[in-house]
């Protein structure tokens, strides 16, 4: 956005106090949108579990709602006191797990071939899967369980099966979800365009007295109208944004202050993360600054983002040159108070992390989003989100950086 439009809107903002509440516009044409994923896509996805778990010697696969169980089955369920679960042996077909009542209302969403099992109300559920284990004949195996899976699951099946052997099943789900397919990578970048198209629709009506609130309501129905399932809009204004998740106290917006926005969107399952911090108004030296050195701490995590390089090397980069600036040291304050990125895909965050001493190395189809902010507490914070995905020769942006303090998107 070009400066002087933005400092006039400040200036002007008493004078023209309902911009922000005039009738929207039309949004940007997006183009096609791509397709959501289909049961091919989700049958690879088994046959990638089901060969992770041979190699690693696991005979079963116990995943509960949530995003693995969307991702693997296409059920989309909440988690309740009432067991569902899919049971993914690494032979063979898949089996849900459901209360006999449920039963039609979760093969509505099943997007692969699966038994289902069901139970009814007086049954203990985990006797149900303790039999599908022995009629298997995998009850002597290693039975994985999805990392999020409530304790009483693994409760119940030891009650069931004593001296079952339990291990937590994330080598498998993590070695197929941080690796992303082009399906996924489309869905992403799509989510991405909606977050980026209602960010350039909401930062030109933003106005002096405005709440987290009113902005973030701007933001969410651009969001909805062009396609997207508003995730989260957090607005942090002045003193706020010093704190990476926030402060309760009131706040509006007044010239001369900083405007940070972190939010994003679903689109078919798939989400997007993007902060954006500006100043409304004119900024001060100590704001430009400090901006600025933002922006090249995310330039060099992105440059650090090698295949093959570890993920804690990326925080390694970002962290490394604020404390040459005399931030910190470490996530000492003022400085950087958090990690440089987070993985991202179906969920907001998601393994692994950009992180000290992370291990992980960088592969094709890996997703992070790339945000080390600074935040100098009783004053302001500046935070620079964009997310990337890595390809055989590097990382690439899902969304363009911010090129200046004066245009943020």
């Amino acid at each position: 956005m070009d400066r002087r439009h933005f400092l006039a809107l400040g200036a002007a903002a008493a004078a023209a106090p309902s911009l922000a509440r005039a009738a929207m516009p039309d949004l940007e044409k997006l183009g096609p949108a791509p397709p959501p994923i289909g049961r091919p896509e989700r049958e690879a996805r088994i046959a990638k579990a089901q060969r992770l778990m041979r190699e690693q010697g696991v005979s079963a696969l116990l995943v509960e709602p949530g995003s693995s169980l969307v991702y693997f089955t296409g059920v989309r369920w909440g988690r309740s006191e009432r067991l569902t679960c899919a049971l993914i042996p690494a032979e063979g077909e898949v089996t849900i797990i459901t209360p006999f009542f449920e039963e039609p209302s979760v093969r509505e969403s099943l997007g692969i071939a699966a038994g289902v099992r069901t139970w009814q109300e007086h049954e203990d559920p985990l006797a149900l899967v303790a039999g599908w284990l022995k009629d298997r004949k995998l009850a002597s195996g290693v039975v994985g369980i999805e990392e999020t899976s409530r304790y009483f699951i693994i409760d119940g099946l030891k009650r069931n099966l004593p001296g079952v052997r339990l291990r937590n099943g994330a080598p498998v789900v993590r070695g197929c979800r941080m690796i992303k397919t082009a399906p996924e990578i489309a869905l992403m970048q799509r989510a991405t365009d909606i977050t980026m198209a209602a960010y350039r629709h909401t930062i030109p009506r933003i106005e002096v007295g405005m709440r987290p609130s009113d902005i973030g309501a701007i933001m969410n129905r651009a969001t909805t109208q062009l396609g997207g399932e508003s995730e989260f809009e957090l607005i942090l204004l002045g003193e706020a944004s010093a704190y990476p998740h926030g402060s309760g106290k009131p706040q509006a917006v007044k010239a001369g202050e900083v405007v940070l926005m972190d939010c994003g969107c679903v689109f078919e399952g798939y989400q997007s993360d993007i902060s954006r911090t500006l100043v409304f108004g004119e900024a001060t030296a100590k704001q430009r600054k400090v901006w600025n050195e933002v922006k090249r701490g995310q330039e060099l995590a992105f440059a650090a983002a090698r295949p093959g390089a570890t993920c804690g090397s990326v925080d390694d980069a970002a962290r490394g040159y604020y404390v040459g600036l005399g931030y910190g040291p470490d996530y000492r304050l003022p400085g950087l108070s958090h990690r440089t990125g987070h993985g991202i895909g179906m969920d907001g965050h998601e393994p692994v992390n950009l992180v000290r001493g992370e291990a992980t190395k960088l592969a094709p189809g890996m997703c992070f989003s790339d945000e080390p902010g600074l935040y100098i507490p009783g004053e302001f914070g500046i935070r620079l989100e964009d997310c990337f995905h890595m390809t055989e020769s590097g990382p690439k942006w899902f969304s363009q950086p911010s090129k200046s303090l004066e245009e943020p998107v």
